[in-house]
């Protein structure tokens, strides 16, 4: 990263918000903490968006899903929620949300510090020397910004709104056409991890990915029975 990146932790736990912002420093990173939703937003209105957030679902008053679903509401800035531990339904319902990742609590500083940094990889500008603007069927897709546009009519280019986890996994697809990738490849290409046998953070935005990139009612990630996904449309260069 060029910068010190800037993450801001939403956590009512005033021992696991001071660890965490200490230890975050530490490794070189902005921090800036809020305890909920009102703190939140007041340092979303002073500051510049951060680069990522890292969001506990289970605050007092507006809990993570309402702050998650507002945030996603206007930007597409990474969010990795904190979870109670066994809350499957939770983690779910905040990957519908639009959350990127998350993690069960209680959880390893060092693992959160792995997935900011792999999130955040990412989401780095590639170099010059790599940058693509490819034509994937009926979209227009940019690497380097990572946009994703429906290939215009006369009306002009439509933006489809990704999530920096949907465009990681859309961009697994644009670099294999025509190749079936199977859901533990999707996993670990774009989380650098297996998943464990209840695991759906990939199903889930899967799911999400599918409906947001179809278009006139035709996926253009088809399913592969038992064996993953596929795109099913060419990629060319623009």
């Amino acid at each position: 990263m060029t910068h010190a990146s800037r993450i801001v932790v939403v956590e009512d736990d005033a021992e696991i918000r001071s660890l965490l912002k200490d230890y975050l420093q530490r490794e070189g990173f902005r921090v800036d903490v809020a305890e909920g939703g009102a703190s939140f937003d007041r340092l979303m209105a002073q500051f510049e968006e951060p680069d990522l957030i890292v969001l506990d679902l289970m605050l007092p008053g507006e809990d993570g899903f309402s702050i998650c679903r507002r945030v996603r509401a206007n930007s597409q800035v990474p969010i990795i929620m904190l979870t109670a531990r066994g809350e499957d339904v939770d983690r779910i319902v905040g990957l519908e949300l639009g959350a990127d990742d998350y993690l069960p609590k209680p959880f390893n500083p060092r693992e959160l510090l792995a997935r900011i940094r792999a999130i955040l990889r990412r989401s780095e500008p590639r170099a010059q020397n790599e940058t693509k603007r490819l034509l994937v069927g009926p979209l227009k897709v940019d690497l380097e910004a990572r946009t994703v546009t429906t290939v215009g009519d006369g009306d002009g280019d439509v933006s489809i709104e990704l999530t920096s986890a949907e465009f990681d996994l859309f961009a697994c697809f644009v670099a294999r056409p025509g190749r079936v990738l199977s859901r533990d490849q999707l996993m670990d290409w774009t989380r650098g991890r297996r998943p464990d046998v209840f695991d759906r953070t990939i199903d889930v935005q899967m799911s999400r990915l599918r409906k947001k990139i179809s278009v006139g009612g035709e996926a253009l990630i088809k399913t592969s029975r038992g064996a993953g996904y596929i795109l099913a449309v060419p990629v060319k260069e623009a």
